[in-house]
């Protein structure tokens, strides 16, 4: 029987991928809410909600796993801002709000955002 692979490649080899998924981390993180495609929004959540419940620890194996993937100031952010206000939280830590399709190719959109 045919199994179906888990995520979405979005015409990219793996290396870019990865890259444009901490690309937009680093944006949500940043601005606290992002605009995209649903299917870019589908595929950030799951990352980012990792990074949150890892983060909410603040242990010294968090940080050097932070500093690899982002810069100083995004991690620190990720630690000092963002992780706190989830400490009571079990997860579901984002949420996607569908919007109008795009109005040039018709992609379906979507809001990302942290919630709270």
């Amino acid at each position: 029987m045919r199994k179906l692979k888990k995520g979405r490649k979005f015409g990219r080899k793996r290396d870019q991928r990865k890259a444009f998924m901490r690309d937009l981390a680093v944006a949500l993180v940043k601005n606290g809410r992002i605009e995209t495609t649903e299917a870019r929004a589908k595929e950030l959540r799951p990352f980012i909600e990792k990074l949150v419940t890892k983060s909410r620890k603040n242990s010294l194996y968090t940080r050097r796993m932070l500093a690899k993937l982002f810069s100083d100031d995004v991690g620190l952010k990720l630690l000092k801002e963002i992780a706190p206000k989830f400490k009571n939280r079990h997860g579901g830590y984002t949420r996607i709000i569908r919007r109008a399709p795009r109005k040039g190719d018709a992609a379906p959109r979507a809001i990302i955002e942290f919630v709270e």
